[in-house]
């Protein structure tokens, strides 16, 4: 066989990628260039994984850097000082050092019953509330998948139009809607009603928290409930199945890793929301987001403020993990 025959058997044809986007030029290069121009090499190009890869070193910075800091400081001593903490390696002599470890902020966290209640009502503020968007939430998120496809923009638009306003200003109008002489007890009145007493309690919290969360639980649901295949649906009436049959067996169970995703992504944040429990909540009961704000400025003790993001950090490590997995089992299935 001659040379030139053996050599165009060893490339493999001009695919649609090469004569299409780069043009006549890169078509013979590809065509007649060293054997490096092969699909399996253009897939696997390293430059594509060093592009990748500068992201995820300013994530590893922007996650690992702070929880250093905060890690150091969550084993010193508090100290009358500026800093207000003792270093970790201290010198006391021209030859030797001193290590300074400190556990007592964790065994402190421990002690002190302030820090478990307001770690336990934190988490109890983020399930509900984390339920309360799922049961409004999927609702909305099936209407707007299910509307007709010039409609979905503007649905999406009026769930995202909230957050072009300041997060602060949104929450300060709930406390002019929530509070003994608001618009919403004025209306009450109307019909003879109320006043009820709203503001300063778990109910405002609520309110604040599924009206400022609502759009994260709606997004994911959404996304999930779009790519269903309706004629799944289709074949389910034909061989009997009710509408709410089919929904229990079809629609809810593929839905579900949208389900997990909209509630993680809710939940994570919830758990340390320090605006709106401020403005909105009670003054007896404190969520861990204002007792890690008064530990850092009011009390100024940075080695137990330290230890309290370290101990929450660790709490909401296993909801990060599942988030992850289920939006990789996500990406996956979109991939099929």
């Amino acid at each position: 066989m001659p040379r030139s025959q053996t050599r165009q058997l060893q490339k493999p044809p001009i695919d649609a990628w090469g004569a299409g986007r780069l043009g006549l030029i890169f078509s013979l290069l590809y065509r007649y260039g060293p054997p490096r121009w092969s699909q399996y090499v253009r897939k696997h190009w390293a430059g594509q994984r060093l592009v990748i890869a500068v992201p995820y070193l300013w994530l590893v910075l922007f996650f690992a850097v702070p929880f250093i800091i905060v890690l150091k400081l969550s084993f010193s001593e508090v100290r009358l000082a500026m800093p207000p903490f003792a270093p970790l390696i201290e010198r006391v002599s021209d030859v030797a050092y001193a290590v300074n470890v400190n556990l007592g902020n964790y065994a402190f966290l421990f002690s002190d019953p302030l820090y478990t209640s307001s770690y336990l009502y934190s988490v109890k503020v983020a399930a509900i509330s984390t339920l309360l968007c799922l049961l409004i939430g999927y609702p909305m998120s099936y209407a707007i998948a299910r509307s007709a496809p010039t409609l979905r923009n503007i649905w999406l638009m009026l769930i995202i139009l909230p957050f072009w306003t300041s997060f602060l200003l949104r929450v300060y109008a709930w406390v002019g809607l929530l509070k003994t002489d608001g618009l919403i007890n004025q209306a009450l009145g109307i019909f003879g009603l109320g006043p009820f007493t709203m503001m300063y309690t778990d109910f405002a919290v609520y309110i604040g928290i599924v009206y400022s969360y609502l759009p994260f639980m709606i997004l994911p649901l959404y996304s999930n409930l779009e790519k269903h295949d309706l004629t799944l649906l289709e074949a389910s009436a034909d061989l009997g199945a009710g509408p709410i049959k089919s929904f229990l067996r079809i629609t809810l169970p593929l839905s579900f890793p949208g389900i997990v995703a909209g509630s993680l992504l809710v939940f994570i944040p919830a758990v340390g929301e320090y605006v709106i429990p401020s403005l909105l909540g009670r003054s007896d009961q404190l969520m861990i987001g204002r007792v890690l704000s008064d530990e850092f400025f009011a009390n100024r003790d940075w080695p137990v403020a330290s230890a309290v993001s370290i101990a929450m950090l660790l709490l909401l490590v296993v909801p990060i993990v599942l988030f992850q997995r289920f939006q990789n089992r996500e990406l996956a299935g979109a991939k099929k």
